[in-house]
């Protein structure tokens, strides 16, 4: 056949449908940007409209008072340390179900979900049985101040009985980033976090007739959002070409296998993260509440408004956690080396931009969360200032973290965590306060700013160390899970 100089070559050819197709391409290469973003974006705007949910509940409350402040983020925190737990738990469904993805069994995905549901379920009656008569007595023991307890314990109460549906929103949600369907719960989430605004402003000033309930109302308008979120995902769980593909339905079945893989496996996982969030805790107020409430106001303004910055880089993190999952169920563990340094460059760029802007804006910033309390203001400007800092540590910390929880390295995250919460949080949180107390709250946050620090190194290390490519979570007769299998011989 001759060659017509008339007619395109086939490299010409492709050169002129590249264009045509680029979009394509880069969305179906997992490790491009575009694949990422893809993915990671529902999850992100989950973040970010969780963030802007909790930004506008806080504000709401900033409304009724110093005192109201002051006490919805400690009793939040409480509440969230045994729910941080079983959120830890819960977390490691996204790695299970991923790699089972991985490896074409999808059946196994469902049932992997619904086996964290009944544990989940268990775990929150033990919680309320717990903390419900108990409440009064710890919030005098960290040291709260005595005109807020009230106002803790009616938070915390309601927030004990959201917890049941957390259990079911966060099962669900780490399903469907499993499966790489993360639009499911974006939709599902900010659908409830609207309707939770919606009833903030209802029960909390008292409109359309409804009594007003101030903090309560808060309480109860986010136990609200979260059972309409709950209600949409849970459908989409049970019906459809969800259920068609992963047999949803017929997987309702205990499965002591699975159980015990995800107790060895997000045991760790959840117990490093509720002795962080229990030394955050401590620190941001039972330490910061030795200052008194001003300082307690300050602390909830500051860390209300780093959630702006962190919570996204969670949405990047729990996408990152899916793919590197899928990556290795497939072998293809280089991809998740290059999938995790795409994710880390996004996350150095947005929590380096809102750093910069913690520590240029701070003062309009603190005057927007108190405009009445100069105390106040002076107080959050120091600690927008560590906030600042900690940024581009935190970026790492979350990325390199939710990589190393997508192969299952549970025991080191939960090592990390522990050491950092407990060396320099508590140790350091301590000193800083008794050894140099004219800092007053920026002690505690400058020991927190050093914990993000050493974790951000610690994991770095690991991951670069590859020792995370030896792990097999199936390896069913294993004494312990993980597993580490020898390396291939190079």
């Amino acid at each position: 056949m001759s060659y017509d100089p008339a007619l395109p070559s086939e490299e010409d050819t492709n050169s002129i449908r590249a264009p045509e197709n680029q979009l394509m391409d880069a969305l179906s290469d997992e490790t491009s940007l575009g694949h990422m973003l893809k993915l990671a974006g529902p999850m992100v705007v989950v973040h970010i409209s969780f963030t802007i949910m909790q930004f506008v509940d806080m504000r709401m409350v900033a409304a009724l008072g110093t005192n109201e402040l002051a006490a919805i983020l400690p009793a939040g925190l409480l509440s969230f340390i045994p729910g941080s737990f079983g959120l830890g738990v819960i977390r490691i469904v996204n790695t299970f179900v991923s790699q089972s993805l991985g490896r074409a069994d999808k059946p196994a995905c469902s049932n992997y979900c619904w086996q964290v549901i009944f544990m989940g379920f268990v775990y929150s009656v033990v919680c309320l049985g717990i903390l419900w008569p108990t409440a009064p007595w710890i919030f005098r023991v960290i040291g709260q101040p005595v005109e807020i307890i009230g106002l803790e314990i009616t938070y915390l109460r309601i927030m004990l009985y959201t917890q049941f549906l957390l259990v079911l929103s966060w099962s669900s949600s780490q399903f469907f980033m499993g499966i790489q369907r993360p639009i499911i719960s974006m939709y599902a989430m900010v659908t409830g976090q609207v309707v939770n605004v919606a009833a903030n402003y209802v029960l909390i000033f008292g409109r359309l007739g409804f009594p007003a309930m101030g903090i309560a109302g808060a309480g109860w308008g986010t136990f609200m959002g979260v059972g309409v979120s709950v209600l949409i995902s849970m459908f989409m769980f049970l019906t459809g070409d969800i259920n068609r593909t992963f047999k949803s339905r017929r997987s309702l079945r205990i499965d002591l296998r699975k159980m015990i893989d995800i107790v060895r496996v997000g045991f760790p996982a959840g117990f490093g993260l509720m002795i962080n969030i229990s030394f955050w805790s401590l620190i941001l107020f039972g330490l910061v509440g030795r200052f008194g409430k001003e300082s307690l106001a300050a602390t909830g303004a500051v860390w209300s408004c780093i959630r702006v910055s962190f919570m996204p880089i969670i949405g990047i993190g729990t996408a990152l956690t899916a793919v590197v999952g899928k990556s290795i169920g497939r072998d293809r563990k280089e991809a998740a080396i290059k999938q995790t340094a795409l994710c880390l460059k996004v996350a150095l760029v947005y929590m380096g931009f809102i750093g910069l802007c913690c520590f240029v804006f701070r003062r309009p910033i603190m005057r927007f969360w108190a405009p009445y309390d100069e105390e106040v203001v002076r107080i959050g400007m120091g600690l927008l200032m560590c906030g600042a800092v900690f940024q581009i540590f935190d970026a790492v910390l979350i990325i390199y973290g939710d990589a190393l929880r997508g192969a299952g390295d549970t025991v080191w995250i939960a090592l990390v965590e522990m050491v950092g919460a407990s060396l320099f949080l508590g140790v350091g949180g301590y000193l800083m306060v008794k050894l140099f107390p004219e800092l007053g709250a920026m002690g505690p946050w400058m020991a927190g700013t050093a914990k993000i620090a050493f974790g951000a190194a610690a994991n770095r290390w690991r991951f670069r160390s590859r020792r995370w490519m030896r792990i097999d979570l199936f390896e069913r007769r294993a004494e312990t899970v993980p597993v580490e299998v020898a390396a291939p011989v190079e």
